[in-house]
């Protein structure tokens, strides 16, 4: 099975596939559902420098968010692996990133 269309979010995305790949019949899905936003990309950065704010184990200082036509580069240096995920989770659920890269990288203060 073959998905095809747009979305505005990745959440989205991935219901869709969860929702047929388990249907009797099927025995793959290849998702290829477009993620369109329709937020600027200055948006993106607002709300996912935000999302930082609001997460506790989140040093938002220490993280640099670069966002370009739904691509988001993050940047800089946490305390540990957990810190990072939570930035890289909080990055990607930001609605309008089509694409993510987690350059963060880890150093214990």
């Amino acid at each position: 099975m073959t998905l095809e269309g747009e979305v505005e979010w990745q959440y989205q995305k991935a219901a869709a596939e969860n929702a047929m790949r388990y249907l009797m019949g099927i025995k793959g899905v290849t998702n290829d559902i477009a993620i369109k936003p329709k937020v600027s990309s200055a948006d993106v950065k607002a709300k996912i420098e935000a999302a930082f704010e609001r997460l506790a184990q989140v040093d938002a200082g220490q993280i640099a968010v670069e966002a370009s036509d739904g691509k988001v580069v993050l940047r800089g240096n946490v305390r540990s692996w957990d810190e990072r995920e939570q930035a890289g989770q909080a990055a990607w659920a930001a609605p309008g990133v089509t694409r993510f890269e987690n350059r963060v990288e880890t150093h214990p203060h």
